[in-house]
């Protein structure tokens, strides 16, 4: 992994070494030897990192930035996924099976993504046992989260739904605008509005 201008990141670097440590007890030396497959790549605000028809072909883990993932709906976007410093994100039904993707990943805020190749990952897996293990924990990880959400959406009411985000979230209203989080979180626009300005009379 290039070191040239990542110092300002080693806080970032640090929470994906504790990441992997938690889930397999990967020692420094193997995360040393981990790290040397990565790259960094910096993104401008507003750009697309992947497109439908692309094979995405990386694995992202963001060192900096807001990227969100989406797909097109005849004139509407729905929002999958908004990701923050410290998180993972990727298409991963392109990546995992090496097909076109059927959705956008987009940056947000100018971002510095940390990010392994496929064909990078498919020779870590023979070469250190932990990471297969890793990619199987974060798949089960993810698939639980989609469905928590899932439930959410069923369960909560919009308004539950609101103060849970705003609660997990709170710098999420000012990095990102509101139509992408009301649209991740399944509510109209205007009734997203309405509750914003409920919160802030709070």
């Amino acid at each position: 992994m290039p070191q040239q201008g990542l110092k300002k990141y080693e806080v970032a670097i640090q929470s994906l070494y504790q990441y992997i440590h938690a889930y397999t007890g990967m020692s420094g030396e193997s995360f040393a030897k981990l790290s040397g497959y990565f790259s960094v790549r910096n993104f401008d605000r507003k750009t697309i990192v992947v497109r439908p028809g692309e094979i995405d072909q990386y694995f992202n883990f963001i060192l900096k930035g807001v990227a969100r993932k989406y797909v097109v709906a005849g004139k509407k976007e729905i929002t999958l996924q908004l990701s923050t410093e410290g998180h993972f994100i990727h298409a991963e039904l392109s990546f995992h099976t090496q097909t076109p993707s059927d959705c956008f990943v987009e940056t947000i805020e100018p971002s510095v993504l940390l990010s392994i190749t496929y064909d990078d990952l498919q020779k870590l897996y023979v070469e250190m046992p932990e990471i297969n293990k890793l990619a199987r924990l974060m798949i089960g990880e993810m698939y639980v989260k989609k469905s928590l959400r899932d439930l959410a959406h069923l369960r909560l009411t919009t308004r539950e739904r609101f103060l849970q985000y705003v609660k997990r979230h709170p710098d999420m209203l000012q990095r990102v605008s509101q139509k992408y989080i009301a649209s991740y979180l399944n509510i109209k626009p205007e009734t997203f509005s309405r509750l914003k300005h409920l919160l802030k009379q709070k």
